[in-house]
C-alpha cells in the first residue's frame, strides 16, 4: 500500500471526537497545516510518541475586547497561546469608541500575524446610548463600510446592546443587523434580564446569542424563545475578570437539551489573570470541577463556538481541519503539554522572537494621541453643598444601585466623589455624583478605562488628589493611577488609544499590583475595574456620564433641578452660593 508522506504525526494518543463526544485512540496525520488523516499509512517527516496523553482541538474565546486585557494583541496572543487558546473573536468596541473605524482598522494591522487567529465582530453600538459623548460614532453606512475592511476575518455584528433600540424599531440600529443577516454574518446579543415579549421581539429582530445569562432559567428561556420561533440561538457562558457567570450556568452543559447551544467567552480578560489563572483552560478546569464531563466542557470551549461563527475547518479533528490542537497529560484539570497552531508547535523560543505587526503611521498616530483636553481644575469639580446623586458599588460585581443624594464628602459613611470628564473632544463635560462602597478612606483613583466610551473617570476623598490625578493620567495620553497627598504613588500609562500599552506584561502585571496595593478599598471591589464600569449606562441602576447622574431603568439624564427638588424634599433647603 502507498504511503502518503506528511509533516508530522502525533502517534499513540486518544483524541476528542466532538460529534460522539468521546476519546478514541489514534494517530494524527498533519501536512501543511492541515490534518489530512486519522490512522492511515502515513510516512512522516517528524513523528512525535504521545502515549498516555489527550489531544483536543484548540481552545476558542467567542467574545473578549482584546483591548481591555491593556497590553498589545502580540503580548495578549503569547500568552493565550501557551495555555491552548489558538482562536478568540474580539469585539474592538472599545477602541472604536476612543478612534472610530481607524481604531478597527489598528487592531486588524496588530492582529494579522499572531501565534492565534483573531476573527472580529462589527461594533453594532458606537455610542453605546444617545446619551453618551463618545469620540466617535459608527452608523449603519459606516457599519455596512467595516464588514469590508476584511471579510474573510470578519464574522458579524458585534453585541447589540441597545435592545432599546429594537425594541422601539429604531431604523438605524435595524439596518445594522439587516447589514449584517444579508451578507450571512451572525448577529451577537447583549441583553442581561430581557424577558417575555420583550426578549421575543428582540431574538426575531435576528439577534443570535448574548453573553450576559446570570442564571440558569435566563439562559434556557433564550434559547427557548429562539426555537419557537424556528431560529437558533447560544448562550457564551461568560467567565472573566470583570464577570463571573460559569458557577450559575455550568448545567448547560450537562443538559443534552441545551449543550449544543453554549460556548465560552471572557469578554475582558486582565494580564495577571491570563498569566497565572489561564485563558479558555482556566474556565474548562472550572468547569470540570463544577460536575461537568470533560468531554462536554471541551466540545463547548471548541467545536460549539466554531459552528456558532461558521469556523468549518475549526474546533475538530477530522481530515481537512486546520491542524490547531492541544496536547493534554490529564484531561481532568486540563494540563497542557504543548500547543499547535496550523501544525506548527508553539514554544517558547518561537514566542520570544516573535515578530511585532506593524502598523500604518497614521493610524499609530492616530491612536496614541487619543487624549484631548485642557488642565482640570479645582473649580471643574468643586460642588459642595450641591445635591448630587451617590451611586453605590457591590463587591464582586460590575453593577451599580442608587443611594440616594448627598452634597459633600462622608468618608465616615463610605461616601467619596466621583467625576467623569469627556477627554477626547476638548469639550470638557464634567459630570459629578458620590460613590457608596469602595471604601476608599485616602487619595483617589483614575482611569480612562471607562466602558464603553472611555472618558477619564475619577473617585477620590478629596478635590485636590482627583484634580492631580486627573491631570497626570492626562500627561500619560490614559492610564490608571493612585494619587495621595497631591503625590503620585502608583500609575500605569495605557498610551495606545487610552486603553492598551506594549509595556512587557510582567512589568505591568507588576504596576498593576502596585496600584492595587496602594488603593486600600473594601473586600470584593476592584478600584480601578468596578470604577471603570461607573460610566457604562446600559446596565446597573445609576450610572455617570459627562452630562451627569444617569437612571438606567428610566434611560434618562438626571438634571439638577431634580436633585435639588430631592434633596428639598428630604432636608428641606439647599446652601446658597454664598454659604458655599
Amino acid at each position: 500500500m502507498l504511503k502518503i508522506e506528511v509533516d508530522l504525526v502525533l502517534k499513540n494518543g486518544k483524541y476528542l471526537d466532538v460529534n460522539s463526544r468521546k476519546f478514541i485512540d489514534g494517530n494524527i496525520a498533519i501536512k501543511e497545516g492541515k490534518i489530512v488523516g486519522i490512522n492511515g499509512n502515513f510516512v512522516a517527516k517528524e513523528e512525535k510518541d504521545i502515549k498516555g496523553k489527550s489531544i483536543v482541538p484548540g481552545f476558542i474565546d467567542g467574545h473578549i475586547h482584546l483591548e481591555s486585557s491593556v497590553i498589545s494583541p502580540e503580548d495578549f496572543a503569547k500568552i493565550a497561546s501557551i495555555h491552548g487558546t489558538t482562536t478568540v473573536v474580539t469585539d474592538p468596541h472599545e477602541i472604536a469608541n476612543v478612534c472610530g473605524v481607524d481604531g478597527i482598522k489598528y487592531m486588524l494591522q496588530k492582529t494579522s500575524k499572531l501565534p492565534i487567529s483573531v476573527y472580529f465582530m462589527v461594533p453594532s453600538c458606537v455610542p453605546s446610548t444617545e446619551f453618551d459623548e463618545s469620540a466617535a460614532e459608527l452608523n449603519s453606512a459606516d457599519t455596512a463600510k467595516c464588514f469590508e475592511l476584511d471579510e474573510e476575518r470578519i464574522l458579524g455584528l458585534a453585541e447589540m446592546m441597545n435592545y432599546p433600540g429594537v425594541l422601539a424599531g429604531d431604523k438605524d440600529v435595524l439596518l445594522k443587523i439587516d447589514e449584517a443577516k444579508k451578507l450571512g454574518k451572525r448577529v451577537d446579543g447583549h441583553a442581561p434580564g430581557l424577558t417575555g415579549e420583550d426578549l421575543r421581539k428582540y431574538i426575531k429582530a435576528g439577534i443570535e446569542s448574548d453573553h450576559e445569562c446570570s442564571t440558569i432559567e435566563e439562559a434556557e428561556e433564550k434559547i427557548n424563545v429562539a426555537r419557537n420561533l424556528g431560529q437558533d440561538f447560544y448562550i457564551m457562558i461568560r467567565q472573566g475578570t470583570a464577570a463571573k457567570n460559569l458557577e450559575a450556568l455550568a448545567q448547560l452543559m450537562n443538559d443534552p437539551e441545551y449543550r449544543e447551544n453554549v460556548m465560552f467567552a471572557t469578554d475582558d480578560k486582565h494580564p495577571e489573570e491570563l498569566k497565572f489563572e489561564g485563558h479558555i483552560d482556566s474556565i474548562i478546569r472550572k468547569s470540570i470541577e463544577l460536575g461537568v464531563k470533560p468531554e462536554d466542557a471541551y466540545v463547548t470551549a471548541t467545536y460549539n463556538a466554531a459552528r456558532y461563527f461558521g469556523l468549518e475547518n475549526l474546533g475538530k479533528i477530522e481530515e481537512g481541519c486546520n491542524a490547531d490542537l492541544a496536547i493534554l497529560d490529564d484531561v481532568n484539570v486540563v494540563k497542557i503539554n504543548s500547543v499547535y497552531k496550523n501544525g506548527e508547535e508553539i514554544t517558547k523560543e518561537k514566542l520570544s522572537n516573535w515578530p511585532k505587526n506593524k502598523v500604518d503611521e497614521k493610524l499609530e498616530s492616530k491612536v496614541r494621541n487619543s487624549i484631548n483636553m485642557r488642565t482640570v481644575t479645582l473649580d471643574d469639580i468643586k460642588c459642595q453643598g450641591v445635591p448630587k446623586k451617590v451611586i453605590g458599588l457591590i463587591p464582586g460585581e460590575i453593577i451599580t444601585t442608587d443611594e440616594g443624594i448627598a452634597d459633600n464628602y462622608d468618608l465616615s459613611n463610605d461616601i467619596i466623589k466621583a467625576v467623569v470628564i469627556e477627554s477626547h473632544k476638548g469639550t470638557m463635560h464634567t459630570g459629578i455624583a458620590y460613590l457608596k462602597g469602595m471604601g476608599l478612606k485616602k487619595g483617589a483613583v483614575g482611569t480612562t478605562v471607562a466602558h464603553d466610551s472611555h472618558y477619564m473617570i475619577l473617585a477620590g476623598t478629596n478635590d485636590e488628589d482627583i484634580v492631580k490625578a486627573a491631570n497626570e493620567i492626562a500627561k500619560m495620553q490614559g492610564g490608571k493611577i493612585y494619587v495621595e497627598n497631591g503625590n503620585t504613588k502608583a500609575s500605569l500609562a495605557l498610551p495606545i488609544a487610552n486603553l492598551m500599552t506594549d509595556e512587557n506584561p510582567n512589568e505591568v502585571i507588576k504596576k498593576m499590583k502596585e496600584l492595587k496595593n496602594q488603593a486600600k478599598v473594601n473586600e470584593g471591589i476592584d478600584p480601578y475595574m468596578n470604577l471603570s464600569f461607573v460610566s457604562l449606562p446600559v446596565i446597573g441602576d445609576m450610572r455617570l456620564l459627562p452630562r451627569g447622574a444617569f437612571n438606567v431603568k428610566e434611560w434618562k439624564i438626571i438634571e439638577q433641578e431634580e436633585l435639588n427638588e430631592e434633596w428639598k424634599q428630604k432636608n428641606g433647603t439647599i446652601q446658597s452660593d454664598e454659604e458655599r
